[in-house]
């Protein structure tokens, strides 16, 4: 199988690259090499590289920027997205997407199904939604669409990078204990957008994250206490749980974001670990890297 994959240097690009399957021929472009902001980039690469997958890991996901930076956000999530399937189905490739726990608003109290009511809160949400429904209306094209929630990985910035360099700065750090989802790993991520891009099944909208649930200040205390055990961080810090009106943002964040993963795991049997393991595998590949 060939597999081309947009987003190369990011989180989950990179994991992607470190988990690639023996059987898969896997192209990885960066940015410059595949610009998802102009057409005939995306037309030419596809057309050069006939691939019978495409796994559009790259995004617009500066959350708060988008607020003010509408045209870009939807020019990545929205407009690219309808190239990039246009594409796809002209080269018959099948077109596996990630999109966001973003797309919901936070107000249920019960973990979000595949076919829940969307209703974004904020720009970069509405940019993802837009980008879903490009696919969705795309007749001909084979597609999937995996949504996910609170991804991190070694690599680049994101919560566990933040938390880490926060915690060796400072005695104490305070974090929102208001908001509820599920902390998911990029590694976990990419194993299974590889074990699905080998189906040949049309899997349609899936939800996939890390077993379990937690607020950012759980997660926060179990990055404290796992890097202390890792020897990344030279003493636990002291984590405060703060309200989400006592951390204003430029966009809203959705309270409630865990999204329902069993019927989509029933469909694609795969093993799900629990985030808190997940993240142990996280911090070991930091410390092996920190060491090299």
């Amino acid at each position: 199988m060939k597999a081309l994959i947009t987003g190369a240097n990011g989180q989950l690009g990179r994991c992607l690259q470190m988990t690639v399957p023996v059987a898969v021929s896997a192209i990885f472009c960066t940015r410059s090499q595949l610009d998802l902001v102009n057409d005939a980039s995306i037309e030419r690469v596809l057309n050069d590289t006939q691939p019978d997958v495409v796994i559009n890991a790259a995004a617009y996901t500066a959350v708060d920027r988008a607020e003010t930076d509408r045209d870009a956000a939807f020019a990545a999530n929205d407009t690219a997205v309808a190239v990039l399937a246009r594409c796809c189905r002209a080269n018959r490739a099948r077109l596996i997407h990630l999109s966001t726990d973003y797309v919901f608003d936070g107000g249920s109290s019960v973990a979000y199904e595949t076919d829940a009511v969307t209703h974004p809160i904020n720009v970069y949400g509405e940019s993802k939604l837009a980008g879903e429904r490009r696919i969705v209306a795309n007749d001909g094209l084979e597609w999937t669409i995996v949504r996910t929630s609170w991804v991190h990985s070694p690599h680049g910035r994101n919560f566990v990078s933040t938390m880490l360099r926060l915690m060796r700065e400072r005695d104490s750090v305070s974090v929102v204990a208001d908001q509820i989802g599920v902390p998911t790993s990029a590694l976990s991520l990419a194993r299974f957008v590889w074990h699905i891009a080998a189906r040949v099944h049309r899997d349609g909208i899936l939800h996939f994250t890390d077993g379990g649930d937690a607020s950012w200040y759980d997660f926060a205390v179990a990055i404290s206490e796992e890097a202390t055990a890792a020897k990344l961080l030279p003493r636990p810090a002291t984590v405060k749980p703060i309200a989400t009106r006592d951390y204003p943002t430029p966009a809203r964040r959705p309270q409630f974001s865990i999204l329902a993963t069993q019927a989509s795991l029933d469909r694609v049997p795969f093993p799900q670990v629990h985030w808190r393991e997940a993240l142990r595998e996280v911090l070991r590949n930091i410390r092996s890297t920190a060491i090299e």
